[in-house]
């Protein structure tokens, strides 16, 4: 994520903080400034929220950790200032693991909350705890503080809006009866709802709900589009939607060659190759990066991405989907008995997954 400064290494996993987090940390110096706090009540404030985001680096750790027993690597987790983000290779797509690995993070919390009980003493009226939070964090309430916060984040991580840990509980539970695209989609539905009444509420108390709410309107609409997308490419194979006819350019060609083929068709992605053999790939944003810092005699060598992506023509589509999809201003080689067959790119995938949706829907509205 840009503007992320690594912290370090947990497991193996690159830890990174958002520059915004640092913004946060001022927030809180300057509430607690205008509301009169002295320095050593802003120092508690601050040591409590750099806390709370350590449980949040604990809470995406257990997930990160949960998902490796099922060989799926977690390539990093970022700290923001509205929580943690902890980038799976993959989302496990088998209920039970799904399930394991959406409630390792809440877990955490509870664990911790659990931990912290032993050394405080909850109130026994709502009364007293509200007269012992009423002043801020300070040296008497911080555990106490700190278990509260731990309970409530579990329990609000456990709500059942997609893409929140509690929306992929539901799923898997749902997916242990339903195929994992419709389960995804009521999953993705009951989100939206509770997002609605997180704005509506967001008005009356505070705009950080409407934020949360459209965060997950969004999300969950994503995640449903993604299942539904994938489980059209179910049974396809890649040969079924490789092109054959796609635009080459030499290595040796100038940028404005690339140029001309840009404004000549509809390709937007090209293959670079060097004595017919394939060499790199070229993008139209590439190609205008180029045209602007070195101009239009450049030569295509020096400016074309030679990471070429490789997939079987046999690959399913619905296993290369994740891959394609990282790498959506790709274009990806198709091969075929150690031969270049053909070529793959996410426009062209999105269009066979149209047409295939159209074909599914006239046949269903057929048999009725």
């Amino acid at each position: 994520m840009k503007g992320s400064f690594k912290l370090g290494k947990v497991a193996g996993i690159g830890i990174f903080v958002h520059w915004t987090f640092s913004l946060l940390i001022l927030f809180i110096i300057f509430i607690n400034y205008k509301a009169g706090q002295n320095t050593a009540q802003i120092i508690w404030s601050v040591a409590f929220i750099l806390c709370i985001f350590v449980t949040v680096l604990l809470h995406e750790l257990g997930h990160a950790l949960a998902a490796k027993n099922y060989n799926i690597v977690t390539k990093d987790i970022t700290l923001l200032p509205i929580g943690g983000l902890a980038r799976l290779e993959r989302i496990p797509e088998k209920p039970s693991e799904e399930l394991i690995v959406a409630l390792a993070g809440p877990l955490v919390n509870i664990a911790l909350a659990f931990i912290t009980g032993f050394f405080i003493t909850l109130p026994d009226t709502s009364e007293k705890l509200m007269a012992e939070l009423a002043n801020g964090v300070n040296a008497d309430n911080f555990l106490l503080n700190f278990f509260l916060v731990n309970f409530w984040l579990a329990l609000f991580n456990l709500i059942p809006a997609f893409p929140m840990d509690g929306g992929r509980v539901l799923r898997a539970l749902l997916s242990f009866k339903l195929q994992r695209h419709v389960a995804t989609k009521i999953s993705a539905r009951i989100g939206q709802i509770v997002a609605l009444a997180f704005i509506l509420l967001g008005f009356f108390t505070s705009p950080f709900l409407i934020f949360i709410g459209i965060f997950v309107i969004v999300g969950a609409q994503i995640e449903a589009d993604y299942t539904e997308s994938k489980f059209m490419l179910k049974g396809f194979k890649v040969h079924d939607v490789l092109m054959k006819d796609y635009q080459r350019i030499d290595a040796n060609e100038k940028v404005k060659k690339a140029v001309e083929l840009l404004l000549d068709s509809q390709n937007k992605n090209f293959l670079i190759t060097e004595n017919n053999i394939a060499v790199g790939t070229l993008n139209r944003d590439q190609i205008i990066m180029a045209l602007s810092k070195k101009g239009d005699d450049e030569f295509i060598y020096n400016v074309m991405d030679r990471n070429l992506i490789f997939l079987d023509s046999n690959s399913l589509l619905e296993n290369v989907f994740e891959l394609i999809q990282q790498n959506k201003s790709t274009l990806m080689l198709v091969m075929e008995n150690n031969e270049l067959a053909g070529a793959l790119d996410v426009e062209n995938l999105i269009e066979f997954i149209l047409i295939n949706e159209v074909k599914i829907n006239k046949a269903h509205d057929e048999k009725q």
